[in-house]
């Protein structure tokens, strides 16, 4: 079934109707398959040694078939560019939306699938990695022995929770949640330390909310999502057989309110000025009373570290507070749900069916369970991705594709420094320091050059929930080995068979794994038009997050400070904010009261209009002063701009779009196709956008910040 999102601007006389569609797997052509369509099994699977080829976009790198150029580009830029795609694309039935990132994240699946089901399952203690990754998941699939073990690999878990006698023992098991099941009011993890890139640093964020964010526990618009969370709450607990489940998960819901209540905003939690408060352990006590703090480390294994860098600061005593005041049975009740919700996905249907009708057919409108196989393949690579990543990479990455990242993201990386020179705004103080720290830039293209090391961790054959539980302990272990050691700065936070890319602010770096560079991001035989306006969008978006409303506040070493003159800086937020009431002026019809957050997603949309506006600018000089030629009628920054806005087609069910509007830092994708172009005088002049077009900005009220 189709569903229509109508989206509108406050202010802005914007009227559009962009097509967001049901899910299945149907599509115009290759081009756009959902399906995985490149293998010899008849259930979509690929023999073993089969190479899974990835699909092309037309002929030049834009699926024209997918256009609907009977809607103008001013009128709704996104139409134009994917509308008949929209209209012929169902979103398969076990996803919440669809488009463009994942029809690539199904190709890596169908590929990672064809290398686990290969690998041997042999003896895991000596056969090396490949017997540890045919393990993990060929005991995943053994669906009968799940089945036949119930609940009872949970059970030891809810014993434990059952025999706490004191709010002692209680701290001790929410400390030893990164090893384990549990949950904590705390969440505690290793990074580099913002104001010592070079060594490792514990971290200590607010925790203990399992609706997702704040908002759905204090909004009256999420009354019926909290209504079903307490009906989850009780029927897991009923599941696990704790006594009086739904008077459990009433309490339950109370004590996550007031936890709600205490929490900071995502908009206050990304702030990197007020997320940095250190603070030595011995100083828990009196910073935050009634917790204990002692217990809590100890059961961490972090007493090592000097200090906690504390994130939200103002809530952590708040939590400690809710915990004091909290008699112990809502607390174990509240544990008890937390490590049976973690462990559903290991244990037999009825856990897993339970967690998805609430948790992916309630809250995200997803119609089906994805296949066993699928979700198999997730906990293989979520144990031991790199292993699984290093073998991909032998198959499905070309050396040439790298030295053509490498020449894209030189040309786009020198147009940002052009660009610096161009802005009017900026002195002269800030710019030096702007170019100092795009000079210092890193970058990762493909994989890592050294693979992790995945020797100590244990993994044994037919013993699915035993092996989840080593490996949260090897993981944890190897983490939290590292405080106060040297930062691995070769270390990637994704696998190569990640479809994403990111920028990390203490290592001043751009990273992009393999499987982001395949069509319709990147394609080397495409028209370099579509590339720029394609992978060097992306490529432009992560530069940008160094000079972002948070990034900015690192200088070329990765160290958080301030490297701006007073000056600068409240110009730059002068145009951030302008942009921000931009996102937010967009509204939602058939969500009513819902709209973008321009201060959470602030940095996303900061990227991509820097991204593509650096990105043009590197298009323009790899031209080297000759006109571009014109394809198929269409000029080369129409086909830029085109390259663009395909990268964000996507359809989205109404209940997934809710959930990206609330816990999402990103703008949903098919407002990312046009909004930015508003802004950039280039689009309006390749496509004759007219202050009679829907999309119109007036000149002056065009924000421009890089």
């Amino acid at each position: 079934m189709k569903k229509t999102l109508l989206f509108a601007a406050t202010g802005l006389a914007l009227s559009m109707a962009a097509p967001v569609a049901a899910h299945d797997a149907r599509c115009l052509d290759q081009a756009c398959s959902a399906q995985v369509l490149f293998a010899d099994g008849a259930d979509g699977s690929a023999s073993a040694g089969q190479v899974v080829a990835a699909p092309r976009m037309g002929t030049w790198g834009i699926d024209t078939a997918g256009m609907d150029t009977s809607v103008s580009p001013g009128e709704d830029f996104f139409a134009y560019v994917s509308g008949n795609w929209a209209e012929n694309t169902e979103i398969p039935s076990d996803r919440s939306s669809y488009g463009s990132f994942l029809a690539l994240r199904d190709l890596s699946e169908a590929r990672v699938r064809q290398l686990v089901e290969g690998y041997e399952l042999g003896d895991p203690a000596t056969d090396g990695d490949a017997a540890k990754i045919a393990a993990l998941y060929q005991g995943f699939m053994d669906e009968a022995a799940i089945e036949a073990r119930g609940a009872q690999p949970l059970q030891p878990y809810l014993e434990a929770i059952r025999s706490v006698s004191s709010k002692e023992e209680m701290a001790h098991l929410m400390g030893a949640q990164n090893g384990g099941l549990t949950r904590s009011f705390f969440s505690v993890g290793v990074s580099d330390d913002q104001r010592n890139p070079d060594v490792y640093a514990l971290y200590m964020s607010q925790s203990g909310l399992g609706l997702g964010d704040r908002e759905m526990y204090l909004r009256d618009n999420f009354a019926p999502q909290r209504e079903r969370y307490v009906a989850y709450i009780a029927q897991l607990l009923e599941l696990a057989g704790w006594d009086a489940p739904q008077a459990s998960a009433e309490a339950v819901m109370a004590m996550e309110t007031r936890i709600a209540e205490a929490h900071w905003t995502r908009a206050e939690s990304r702030d990197r000025d007020k997320t940095y408060n250190p603070l030595e352990m011995g100083g828990f006590e009196a910073q935050a009373p009634g917790f204990p703090w002692q217990r809590f480390f100890a059961a961490a294994g972090v007493t090592h570290a000097p200090v906690v860098v504390m994130r939200q600061d103002t809530a952590i005593p708040k939590l400690a507070e809710i915990f004091a005041d909290t008699d112990l049975d809502t607390l174990k009740a509240w544990q008890a749900f937390h490590t049976t919700d973690r462990a559903a996905s290991l244990l037999s249907s009825d856990f897993v069916d339970a967690q998805f009708e609430f948790r992916e057919k309630f809250l995200s409108g997803t119609p089906e369970q994805r296949e066993r196989w699928k979700r198999g393949v997730s906990f293989a690579e979520s144990t031991m991705g790199e292993a699984i990543g290093r073998d991909y990479v032998g198959l499905y990455f070309p050396p040439d594709a790298k030295a053509k990242m490498d020449d894209l993201v030189a040309n786009v990386k020198a147009a940002m420094g052009a660009r610096l020179d161009q802005l009017e705004w900026m002195g002269d103080d800030t710019k030096a320091e702007a170019h100092a720290k795009l000079e210092n830039f890193g970058l990762k293209i493909g994989h890592p050059d050294e693979w992790r090391d995945y020797s100590e961790l244990e993994v044994r054959n037919g013993d699915l929930f035993g092996n989840a539980e080593r490996s949260r302990r090897f993981e944890w272990d190897y983490r939290r080995a590292r405080i106060g050691q040297p930062v691995d700065k070769a270390e990637w936070a994704m696998t190569p068979q990640t479809v994403n890319a990111y920028y990390s602010s203490v290592k001043n770096e751009i990273v992009f794994p393999a499987a982001i560079l395949q069509p319709p991001f990147f394609d080397p035989d495409a028209d370099p038009a579509v590339n720029y306006g394609g992978i060097g969008g992306v490529i432009g978006h992560e530069i940008i997050h160094g000079f972002d409303d948070q990034g900015r506040k690192s200088d070329g070493a990765g160290l958080l400070r301030d490297w701006w003159t007073a000056e600068d800086a409240a110009k730059f937020e002068e145009q951030a904010t302008r942009l921000g009431a931009q996102y937010e002026a967009y509204e939602f019809p058939q969500l009513p009261g819902m709209h973008i957050n321009g201060r959470t997603s602030m940095g996303e949309n900061i990227g991509d209009l820097g991204g593509l506006t650096i990105s043009l600018e590197a298009y323009r000089r790899s031209l080297d002063g000759e006109e571009a030629p014109v394809i198929d009628g269409f000029t080369g920054e129409q086909r830029f701009f085109m390259g663009w806005a395909q990268v964000w087609r996507i359809l989205w069910r109404d209940d997934a779009l809710r959930q990206q509007l609330v816990n999402g830092t990103h703008s949903p994708g098919h407002i990312r196709a046009f909004a930015p172009l508003r802004n950039i005088d280039a689009w309006y002049e390749a496509f004759g956008v007219t202050e009679s077009d829907p999309l119109w900005i007036a000149p002056e009220e065009r924000v421009r910040i890089w």
